[in-house]
């Protein structure tokens, strides 16, 4: 009895801190350590607040040990002061975070809902523990359950700007049936300091998505740092530095044969890479669908393995010429930099679905090491007439990272 009692008062304590002024709430982390979780009162101010009120993270540590489903959110402005940090309890989160749909992946936290701000002020910052999944996962791809950081699911009219991610269990964040998106001013840096690397930490990934602007971000990360999958439409992205990453990229899409996948119109505007593995590329599967109207502008580099590449059976290196999947209307302008090796560009289009359109203006790619630089290109329809002079034909299984020069 004693003891339920004692239970009793401490969850009435920590859901005293949350306070409520009428649809405002304001947020008081428990102050413990890291033994505590302020996920209950956190989700208790969604609960209060977040329809047509403000909601306010105060500075302090916020614990986070469980997922945060916060998707019927309306008319919220949501202040983040504080740092939120997730807990390394890995066999909790691979059997308990929330799917996302996408290729068996999943989250820590989902937010959605309409007319959302979430505002971090250059001050939230948002811990993810990685090293303990750079450690646990060592160097395996997309084990299910392993968390991405935040996802925007169903959200319209969202904006989020002025936050810091450090250490991410696995994507920073993930952008998925959702429209008018705003992403600015964002932050994001995980590093490994073992041996194992930090694999799937892209910056973001849209999937399903239109109308979506991101823009003023750092990013230090182990995977693509802007990625845009599967319908999307209307995608802008500029002012961004990657650093270690997979840079800008158009894909992976076309994975289910039986369901095609489109994007179009896609902006990568002033771009800055710096030891990369590619710097503006597409990567698709052998499957249908269409990549259509993209601009790759103003991207600099610095020791980047490949810069421009296009593969249409991307990881597998088999079927590439059955694809069906159409790639065309695509510009690379202005893009300058060094190459690790001498192939500044590895291009292979299904033989069954040539690319068409694609053009080129201001190349300046020059390998770090001297020497020629060479850009190789098969089955492009406008060839001759694009902008780029060809300096040899690029295979089917043409690797997108290389390991020397051609």
């Amino acid at each position: 009895m004693l003891l339920t009692i004692l239970l009793l008062l401490l969850s009435q304590q920590a859901l005293a801190l949350v306070t409520q002024n009428g649809t405002a709430c304001t947020v008081t982390p428990l102050g413990t350590s890291s033994t505590a979780d302020d996920t209950p009162q956190v989700l208790d101010a969604f609960k209060k607040c977040g329809q047509d009120g403000s909601i306010t993270f105060s500075e302090g540590t916020y614990y986070i040990g469980q997922i945060m489903d916060t998707t019927n959110l309306r008319n919220v402005d949501i202040s983040i002061y504080g740092t939120f940090i997730w807990s390394t309890n890995v066999q909790y989160w691979l059997s308990h975070s929330i799917s996302v749909v996408y290729a068996g992946r999943s989250t820590a936290w989902r937010i959605g809902g309409t007319n959302i701000t979430m505002r971090g002020y250059g001050k939230a910052l948002f811990d993810g523990n990685g090293q303990t999944w750079y450690d646990q996962n060592k160097n395996n791809g997309n084990q299910n359950g392993r968390p991405i950081s935040l996802t925007l699911w169903n959200a319209k009219n969202i904006l989020v700007d002025g936050i810091t991610w450090r250490q991410s269990q696995f994507w920073h964040t993930f952008v998925a049936h959702s429209e008018n998106v705003t992403m600015t001013n964002l932050v994001m840096s995980s590093v490994s300091n073992s041996q194992w690397k930090t694999v799937n930490t892209d910056g973001t990934d849209t999937w399903n998505s239109k109308d979506v602007t991101i823009s003023n971000w750092t990013v230090t990360c182990g995977d693509d740092c802007i990625s845009v999958k599967g319908n999307s439409t209307n995608i802008n992205v500029s002012n961004i530095v990657c650093h270690e990453s997979g840079a800008m990229c158009i894909g992976s899409i076309g994975s289910n044969a039986v369901q095609p996948d489109y994007v179009e119109n896609v902006v990568f505007d002033n771009i800055t890479l710096t030891h990369s593995s590619n710097a503006a590329w597409i990567k698709t599967y052998p499957g249908t669908g269409h990549v259509k109207n993209v601009l790759f502008r103003n991207i600099q580099f610095t020791n980047v393995n490949q810069p421009i590449y296009i593969s249409p059976c991307i990881y597998s290196g088999q079927n590439c010429d059955s694809s069906r999947l159409q790639i065309s209307d695509v510009r690379w302008e202005n893009i300058s930099g060094t190459s690790r090796y001498n192939v500044g560009a590895g291009m292979h289009c299904s033989s069954s679905a040539p690319c068409q359109n694609l053009t080129f203006a201001n190349i300046d790619i020059k390998p770090m090491n001297g020497g020629t630089i060479e850009y190789l290109c098969s089955n492009i329809a406008n060839q001759k007439s694009m902008g780029l002079t060809c300096t040899g034909t690029c295979p089917a299984n043409w690797a997108q990272q290389l390991t020397g020069n051609h």
